[in-house]
């Protein structure tokens, strides 16, 4: 049904978030090795790898957006370590809580988004400006909502919401870091962007492309 997603767009969202971190698994990596402990990469690489697996031996299709999002909230959980599996984990099981639907029109891909943000903040206790994956969600949910209000399309509320976390994602690299494995750097944690909201853009992109393919 064009204008809305349904839970196939949800699965090759999924597919596509894993094969672009899988692309950029060496990126991820070398970013976090400049103000983390180097292991985002690798960690969200298995992960999704485990995500997909799990969606290959499903016997039938999910039944809607929020179970495929709480399937992959709990298969990241429990194969991820560090702080990505938890903070990922949380969003996701956010989003699936508001996402039970058939499908979804541009309010519902805005609540889903406001969720997994709302799930970021509460566990990993950041808010803007603390050089976190929430500098790219932030950004991300407040241009989809503005895009949502001014009639845009689900797919076209997805691009929105991923050219804002790019955006937010690079102005994470003058910032001194106060959260997380970063802030024990202190002023040396400028001058380098944050792994997370650098995943968090590749994952918005995905959602964004395979919602266009979706001609939603």
């Amino acid at each position: 049904m064009t204008g809305t997603l349904d839970a196939a767009w949800a699965v090759a969202w999924t597919r596509e978030t894993a094969q672009a971190v899988a692309t950029r698994r060496e990126e991820l990596i070398e970013l976090d090795r400049q103000i983390g402990d180097g292991d985002h990469g690798e960690n969200l690489a298995r992960g999704f790898t485990a995500v997909v697996a799990k969606l290959d031996t499903l016997e039938q299709p999910p039944a809607d957006v929020g179970a495929v999002l709480k399937l992959v909230a709990t298969t990241l959980m429990s194969t991820v370590g560090g702080a990505a599996g938890p903070l990922y984990g949380t969003a996701y099981l956010r989003a699936a809580k508001v996402t039970g639907l058939p499908e979804l029109d541009s309010g519902a891909v805005v609540a889903m988004l406001e969720a997994a943000l709302e799930g970021v903040v509460v566990r990993g206790k950041a808010g803007p400006g603390e050089k976190t994956m929430v500098d790219a969600w932030t950004p991300a949910v407040e241009a989809a909502v503005a895009a949502a209000d001014a009639g845009a399309s689900p797919a076209a509320v997805l691009a929105a919401a991923a050219e804002a976390a790019r955006s937010g994602a690079e102005a994470t690299v003058p910032l001194v870091a106060t959260k997380g494995r970063a802030s024990y750097l202190g002023e040396r944690s400028a001058g380098h962007q944050d792994p997370g909201a650098t995943s968090t853009a590749l994952l918005l992109e995905a959602a964004a492309a395979t919602a266009a393919e979706a001609g939603a």
